[in-house]
This record gives structure tokens, sequence and C-alpha cells, in this order.
């Protein structure tokens, strides 16, 4: 935007700014509302994240105690030796789509599509209480981790929205005010010049 005194004080140019003002605000209008539906948004993970962070927190406090059954029906060397699933065996899919062009995380329930290669030696409710717990606490950490993404994704465009608006409402918007300001009085001080003119030419 060019400084108010390099606008050339003309009716074409004061109908341009205003244009051009017109436009601005509606640039900074949508971007008003925008930032405040990524607000609401942002605010609705987030509650979403610290309903998953307590069942999260519930998830791990009854895998510790599972752990600690089979542990102490096994033994500690007994359990490491038990068979684990592979990781490779198991998968939780990913489903995205996008909010005000942020792309959001959406995690489908995880799943296991293969048993241990080998049969445990010495089976148990115990250990296997203990694996499914695991598991389902794995499965409430990836839950939390798109929620977590989500969040941070959303707080990103929240920052270049508000950063955006606040440029528009408080560079741009004044600076074409102020040059409508000065053009207009430049285009008074004409009409005025050429009213003296005409009267004082009309009495010679």
């Amino acid at each position: 935007m060019p400084d108010a005194r390099q606008v050339s004080p003309t009716r074409s140019a004061f109908l341009e700014l205003k244009d051009e003002r017109d436009l601005i605000r509606e640039g900074y209008e949508f971007l008003d509302e925008k930032r405040m539906i990524v607000a609401q948004e942002m605010l609705r993970q987030l509650a979403a994240w610290e309903r998953l962070r307590d069942e999260y927190l519930s998830l791990n406090a009854q895998a510790n105690s599972a752990l600690a059954a089979a542990v102490f029906r096994h033994g500690f060397d007994g359990l490491v030796v038990y068979p684990r699933r592979r990781m490779k065996d198991w998968t939780q899919p990913l489903n995205a789509h996008r909010f005000l062009g942020v792309e959001l995380l959406e995690p489908g329930d995880a799943e296991a599509h293969s048993d241990p290669s080998d049969p445990p030696v010495l089976p148990s409710a115990e250990a296997e209480a203990c694996r499914s717990a695991f598991a389902a606490l794995l499965a409430a950490a990836g839950h939390m981790a798109a929620a977590q993404t989500n969040l941070e994704r959303l707080i990103d465009e929240y920052t270049r929205t508000e950063r955006r608006a606040r440029a528009l409402e408080n560079v741009m918007l004044p600076e074409i005010d102020d040059s409508l300001r000065f053009v207009n009085e430049q285009l008074e001080a004409v009409d005025l010049e050429e009213a003296l003119r005409v009267r004082f030419v009309g009495k010679e």
C-alpha cells in the first residue's frame, strides 16, 4: 500500500481506494469468522484429547495391574519368554478429513491380524489379560496422539489466521483510510478552489 501522499488525488483513485477498502474489509470479516470457527474446533479437539487422556490413564493403571498379576503368575523371567505379538501384525488405520484447509486425523480401531507364531508353553489367563491390556493401551495412545496432532495443526492454523486478520485490521485498513482522507481533502480543496475561481471570474 503506497503512502497516502503518493496517491494521485483524483476521483477515480478515490473510488478505487473505496473498492479496495471494501474488499479488504470482506477479507478481514472472513478471517475473523474463520478464526472463531477454528477456535471452536480447537476447544472440541481439546475436550476429546482430555477424554482420551483420562481413558489412557485408566487403561495404563489396568495394564500395570495386569502386568503385576502376570509377573506374580509366571515370574519375571517366565513372562519375558512368553510369546509376544509382533508389532508388524498390529495396525491402526487413520482416516483424514479437511477442516477449513487443515487435515485432521480420525484413527480407527486397532487390529491384530495374526496370532503369535509360537504357542506359550505355560499359557495362563493372567498373561493373556496382560497382553490384551497393553494392546488396548497402545490403541488408546494412538487415539490420543491423533487428537494431539489435530490440536497442534489447528493451533498453527489459528496463529496464521490471527496474524493475517491483524495485518488487515491494524495495518492495511488504517493505511487505506488514511489515503482516503488525504484524497478526499485534496478533492475538497480542488472543488473549493474551482468554486472560488468561478465565483470571482463571474464578477469580472
